[in-house]
């Protein structure tokens, strides 16, 4: 919980300046501003670098959920994503862009901002698929990518969901964020093998970290 406070912490304030996010992270030039350094803290130290988040959602029936964003939207249009969007500062009540030490040590705000990251995952699960809350178990954080290209970090986290890929077809026409997608997917892991190269590359490094779980999962 900590080392998702302290995540959260250090990028989740420049989510309340997007301009800084553009003029840094989207800049056409955007490895002007990189550090070189093979610590990621001290490489990216004048980068906005937002914190987003992913969900890799499982199945009753074992496949697995994968959107094709609109061509609408103003990142990666026409690629295949995961669920996911980002925390909300808002939630946890940092409303403006501050460093304030008695709030960043404040174990208060460390448990909200910890507990924001999970409760922000299901929101953004909710939201884009139409799938209730009520249908997702408990969601196991299996770790952050970053982006190659614009070094965007993302965590990811791994969910199951009880209901079946037919009825979550059905339940996605009438999701609440819907327009940022133009379809969704549900896919066995091989299929979603063969998809991984029109992925951003965060979302690319969430597969990784999914497969990465499961090879775990089976040497215990």
């Amino acid at each position: 919980m900590f080392f998702l406070s302290f995540i959260l912490f250090s990028q989740v304030f420049s989510k309340l300046l997007d301009r800084t996010f553009v003029g840094t992270n989207l800049n056409p030039s955007w490895e002007k501003f990189l550090v070189p350094s093979e610590d990621d803290s001290v490489r990216c130290q004048h980068t906005s670098s937002p914190l987003g988040n992913g969900a890799i959602i499982e199945t009753s029936d074992g496949k697995i959920l994968v959107l094709k964003r609109s061509y609408n939207v103003g990142e990666f249009p026409g690629h295949f994503v995961f669920p996911g969007g980002h925390p909300e500062p808002e939630e946890v009540g940092i409303e403006r862009h501050q460093h304030d030490k008695n709030l960043m040590n404040s174990d208060i705000i460390n448990k909200k901002v910890s507990q924001e990251m999970f409760d922000s995952i299901i929101r953004e699960v909710v939201e884009e698929t139409g799938v209730p809350a009520t249908s997702l178990c408990k969601p196991v954080f299996i770790g952050i990518s970053r982006r190659e290209l614009n070094v965007r970090p993302a965590a990811f986290f791994f969910m199951k969901c009880t209901l079946e890929s037919n009825e979550i077809q059905q339940l996605y026409s009438c999701a609440q964020d819907g327009f940022e997608s133009t379809q969704l997917y549900t896919v066995s892991v091989i299929e979603l093998e063969n998809m991984t190269s029109k992925m951003p590359g965060c979302h690319h490094g969430g597969f990784t970290l999914y497969k990465l779980m499961v090879e775990a999962q089976k040497d215990i």
